[in-house]
């Protein structure tokens, strides 16, 4: 019987080999589920085994930022130069994978930068310590693709890898909805046009062994896209893009690569080129709101707000508060943006907006 791994490489080069055409798009779209299913199959035993993914850091201050690059293009030198030398910057090991966090103080917000092993090509599937690299940058806020100006091609190379493991950066999870049933078959609702037809969708999820569900769409995605949804272990990642060394190239290439990444921002972590600007990047990437909060009976605090990632909801903010404020969490007001109507009461699953004023109410 064939391992995983030749099962993987016969349906890589089936799918390699096949015209894509309406024809055979439910073919390819069972294959490509299939082989996604291998894929976590082989994640799921390296995992169990203690040589795969279940290394982590603990995160702290109101936002975690991963930097992700080749080994030697400087984020050692740019973490040194981010992070006060007075914050905590310390070595945790997990086996074999040394993270090392600092602590960047900006505009009010504590932003945790972690600098991890360089990325190599291969790494997903475990090299160069590839699988522990990638279970860290899962649980960032933010990834920081650190470029080398001298090898601005680096780039798809390490989000291939990051695909590849299953983390999708700058995109949003799928808007589809699954819900398992007893008995009835597969049924497909859907509130907008699909290009998928219904027995491509059919056979992914029975890829997965799902034979009874109803299958909410509520917009248009492609078979990959539906993969991601039914294995339910993809890390969705907003990134931003910073080319280091240009200190050292030449104006040539220089203008080369701004071209190449018209959005990303030019430094040189070395001479500390451009670093303010890096900084004001950042925190404009990490999307920060500000909460003002209110204790129940007393004025807002309006002078010195909590500084929380866009989408955050009540129950994180319980969670940052007090361990005890989540389980005994009643109902809480909210005055602001994201309210109905001024001092609107509302549950922990309730998304705050910037500006927010919340007054949380626990039992006693």
């Amino acid at each position: 019987m064939a391992t995983i791994q030749e099962q993987i490489r016969e349906i890589e080069e089936e799918i390699k080999k096949t015209s894509y055409n309406k024809a055979t798009s439910h073919h390819i779209g069972r294959l490509k589920a299939k082989l996604a299913r291998l894929h976590d199959d082989v994640e799921k035993k390296s995992a169990a085994s203690g040589t795969g993914e279940g290394y982590s850091v603990k995160k702290s201050g109101d936002a975690t930022v991963t930097l992700v690059g080749f080994p030697s293009v400087g984020k050692s030198t740019l973490l040194n130069k981010l992070t006060d030398a007075h914050s905590e910057v310390g070595a945790y090991e997990f086996t074999t994978l040394t993270v090392i966090p600092g602590v960047m103080e900006y505009k009010g917000a504590t932003i945790q930068i972690l600098d991890v092993p360089g990325l190599v090509k291969g790494a997903a599937s475990g090299r160069g310590r590839g699988k522990e690299v990638i279970a860290v940058i899962r649980n960032s806020d933010l990834v920081l693709f650190l470029l080398d100006v001298f090898q601005p091609l680096h780039l798809p190379v390490l989000k291939e890898e990051l695909y590849e493991a299953g983390i999708r950066v700058d995109q949003h999870p799928p808007d589809v909805v699954i819900k398992k049933t007893d008995r009835g078959g597969v049924r497909i609702n859907s509130t907008v046009e699909l290009d998928l037809d219904e027995e491509t969708i059919k056979s992914i999820l029975d890829e997965y062994k799902i034979h009874n569900a109803t299958v909410l769409f509520r917009e248009n995605i492609n078979v990959d896209q539906l993969i991601d949804v039914v294995s339910k272990n993809r890390s969705y990642v907003s990134s931003m893009i910073v080319v280091n060394k240009v200190d050292l190239a030449y104006p040539k290439m220089l203008e080369d690569a701004k071209k190449m990444y018209p959005e990303a921002v030019f430094i040189s972590a070395h001479n500390s080129q451009n670093l303010e600007q890096l900084k004001d990047v950042l925190y404009e990437r990490l999307k920060f709101i500000r909460i003002y909060m209110k204790p129940q009976g007393e004025a807002a605090d309006m002078e010195e707000p909590m500084i929380v990632l866009d989408g955050t909801n009540i129950g994180q903010i319980c969670e940052r508060l007090h361990k005890d404020f989540k389980r005994k969490f009643r109902f809480a007001y909210v005055w602001g943006p994201s309210a109905k109507h001024p001092g609107q009461r509302v549950g922990m699953d309730h998304k705050l907006k910037d500006g927010d004023v919340l007054s949380i109410v626990i039992q006693k």
